[in-house]
């Protein structure tokens, strides 16, 4: 799928972005974008026929994005803990900052059962993409005695995807954006504790 886009379908796209974070697949319209950006909700359907086009185009762009940011953590940071505290640290200063308070693919995957096939798809493999990251993190420093493991690589990988997403979850939900840094040092933590 080419990722592409018009000035105007860029707009439409980053804004849907906008309202993925806050709400998810369900939460908003084409009427709820052509308020926003200033264009006839026909004009919409001109850039993106459908909703389930729309939100698959902005995963495959939110993807390409994460592929690209974590693999210049990986060269700015050669040394495992050292990248994987930077992948903690992007969505720290993300969360504290304002930026963005949730991965728009942990929100989507709430919302897997209702949400069409093709953005399904495209939110699995972003799942599959960060898996494979942070299992190559975790087995390079597991092979440098940096990590302890207590199950394999692709298991705790697993295990840190879901810490990191539940973190971002329980900041939102306690409405203490500290929280997502609090806990998941925790996490980094148990991987470094029994090593040092």
């Amino acid at each position: 799928m080419s990722i592409e886009l018009s000035p105007k379908a860029t707009e439409i796209a980053d804004y849907t972005q906008s309202l993925l974070v806050s709400g998810g697949y369900n939460s908003f319209s084409y009427a709820t974008i052509a308020a926003q950006v200033k264009i006839s909700k026909a004009s919409i359907h001109h850039h993106f026929p459908s909703k389930a086009e729309l939100v698959q185009v902005v995963v495959a762009r939110y993807r390409e994005t994460a592929r690209q940011g974590l693999s210049m953590i990986e060269q700015a940071h050669p040394q495992p803990l050292d990248a994987l505290n930077a992948y903690m640290n992007y969505w720290s200063g993300c969360i504290l900052e304002g930026v963005s308070s949730f991965c728009i693919c942990a929100m989507l995957a709430s919302e897997i059962p209702s949400i069409p096939s093709e953005v399904a798809d495209e939110v699995r493999g972003h799942f599959e993409d960060l898996s494979t990251w942070l299992s190559n993190i975790l087995a390079l420093g597991s092979e440098q005695g940096v990590f302890v493991l207590n199950n394999t690589p692709e298991t705790e990988a697993r295990a840190l995807m879901a810490y990191v997403h539940g973190s971002m979850l329980a900041a939102r939900g306690l409405g203490d954006p500290q929280v997502f840094p609090t806990l998941t040092a925790l996490a980094v933590d148990r991987l470094t504790a029994q090593s040092s």
